[in-house]
């Protein structure tokens, strides 16, 4: 039963691995789940309890990226598509359909067809998106305001580059595109709740956000979007993709931290954001 205006969605933690899309690939195992968003969807999963919807992805991240625009599409790795403006993102390799994972380790030799691509899109991208606008569009009725979290996790080296921003290395990074996707008000007490449990917060560096922030996010009509980053070594081993040993304590903290964002969306909050 529904009774927040809170939605907490996991585009990067599916695990399903076509099996066509393996056997082409030139990377062993742990290799191409190395841009997992392993476990989120397990560290969030008590957000039905507090009345807030958990969407999930079940297809992995290296095959279809969720958190791009569906135009994003990589010449060097899908024929027939012509080569436009400059996107930082599809030349790293990076675009809705991934030439590469962590590290910048190639996926395949060759192309893809445009064909393949679109089929992708058509059978994982859309309907992830479709039902997330469903989602905002029945919680915007039924509550007048939405408040999305985009439930994410970061390498533990990822903030190397831009270390010397910090004294500590933070174990969240919370991502409101400087103040565009989500009013101050949610996102500091975002942060607090964070912070409570015990972990160190950054606000948008050096994740600011990205194509899921940008496209719901709009807080002038109460439409709230906060991308949350984990620190993938508080509650897993990098190298071999599996939970630590103590992986139960972290969920039980997780699920202290997810009542009280769903908490969040409440009628008074949310009204005093906007």
């Amino acid at each position: 039963m529904r009774t927040t205006a809170a939605i907490f969605a996991s585009p990067h933690s599916g695990r399903n691995y076509p099996a066509a899309f393996v056997r082409d690939s030139q990377l062993d195992e742990v290799a191409l789940r190395s841009s997992e968003d392993a476990f989120i969807d397990r560290l969030y999963e008590s957000a039905p309890e507090f009345g807030a919807p958990l969407l999930a992805a079940t297809f992995p991240r290296a095959y279809v990226d969720l958190n791009r625009a569906p135009d994003e599409l990589d010449p060097a790795l899908i024929t027939g598509v012509v080569r436009r403006r400059h996107n930082p993102r599809i030349a790293s390799g990076l675009g809705v359909i991934p030439r590469v994972v962590a590290h910048s380790r190639t996926i395949r030799q060759g192309k893809i067809s445009l064909f393949e691509a679109k089929r992708r899109l058509r059978h994982c991208y859309y309907p992830y998106h479709n039902k997330l606008k469903q989602l905002v569009e029945e919680t915007e009725r039924d509550f007048r305001h939405v408040l999305l979290f985009d439930c994410h996790s970061m390498p533990h080296d990822a903030l190397v580059a831009t270390s010397y921003a910090f004294d500590k290395k933070p174990d969240v990074v919370l991502g409101d595109r400087y103040g565009a996707s989500c009013a101050k008000r949610i996102a500091d007490e975002a942060e607090r709740i964070f912070t409570d449990a015990g972990l160190r917060v950054s606000r948008n560096l050096p994740f600011a956000g990205a194509y899921v922030t940008q496209q719901y996010g709009w807080p002038s009509i109460g439409r709230h979007t906060l991308q949350i980053e984990i620190d993938r070594a508080l509650y897993m081993d990098e190298e071999k993709i599996v939970p630590r040993d103590d992986f139960s304590e972290f969920q039980a903290l997780m699920r202290s931290v997810v009542k009280r964002l769903a908490d969040l969306a409440t009628d008074d909050l949310m009204l005093a954001a906007e």
